[in-house]
């Protein structure tokens, strides 16, 4: 199910990001991003107050960071996209934790996550992945005999 984020709005629910950072968006996108890979999603996130000259999109992967203009809202820019979508709206989950943006996303029948929930999702699947791949590593190697072991066992099995 592809994602709509309300970025600045999940970044207030991740201990690890702080909406005072200069660099807030990019190393939410970055974690985005990392989710999308690993968990399958295609997501948009939207932000408020592009910086002039700016594109107003920019694509990542899986994952499309929206910016918006001056005089217009992240939330705005939320609700004209699942108008835009129309009846398919109701194949996306709307990630914020804002009444109104969860609201209309309901109205559209869009699915709706509150961002504290998302934020703990989000971290789970980044961690799963991580414990995974540390105990990938961690395999014990095969030995020799292990090896000559399976040999003998696929050619005595081996069908005629």
């Amino acid at each position: 199910m592809p994602l709509i984020v309300d970025g600045h709005n999940l970044i207030g629910q991740m201990p690890e990001l702080s909406l005072a950072d200069v660099d807030d968006e990019q190393r939410l996108i970055e974690i985005l991003c990392e989710f999308c890979r690993r968990a399958g999603h295609t997501a948009e996130v939207y932000f408020d107050n592009a910086l002039p000259g700016a594109p107003r999109a920019r694509k990542h992967g899986r994952l499309t960071a929206y910016y918006t203009r001056t005089g217009k809202s992240a939330d705005q820019a939320i609700f004209e996209r699942l108008s835009r979508l129309g009846r398919e709206a109701h194949n996306w989950t709307v990630i914020s934790s804002d009444r109104q943006v969860q609201t209309v996303a309901r109205a559209h029948h869009a699915r709706v996550l509150s961002s504290s929930e998302f934020a703990r999702q989000l971290r789970a699947t980044l961690r799963q992945e991580e414990r995974s791949t540390t105990e990938w590593r961690e395999a014990p190697e095969i030995t020799a005999d292990e090896i000559k072991e399976w040999l003998r066992l696929f050619r005595e099995n081996r069908p005629e």
